[in-house]
C-alpha cells in the first residue's frame, strides 16, 4: 500500500440516546446517533403494522385477480 494517503483508522464509540454504547473503529472519531438496535422497535418486538382505514382490503379488493 501507499503511504500517507490512507485516513486515521481509530476506536471510536457510536452512543445512542437510549444510552447503549458501541466500541468501535472508525476514521470519523466517535459517533451519535438517535436510534440503534437495542430501541429500535423491528428489533424490539414493539413494531406495531398500521393499517389505516382498511387500505390493505382495498388494495387487495381493487387488484385481486377474477376468478371467472
Amino acid at each position: 500500500m501507499k503511504k500517507n494517503i490512507h485516513p486515521d483508522y481509530k476506536k471510536s464509540t457510536v452512543t445512542c440516546v437510549c444510552g447503549n454504547v458501541i466500541e468501535t473503529r472508525s476514521t470519523k472519531g466517535d459517533i451519535k446517533v438517535e436510534i440503534c438496535s437495542k430501541c429500535h422497535p423491528f428489533f424490539t418486538g414493539k413494531q406495531k403494522i398500521m393499517d389505516t382505514a382498511g387500505r390493505i382490503e382495498k388494495f387487495n379488493r381493487r387488484y385481486a385477480k377474477d376468478e371467472k
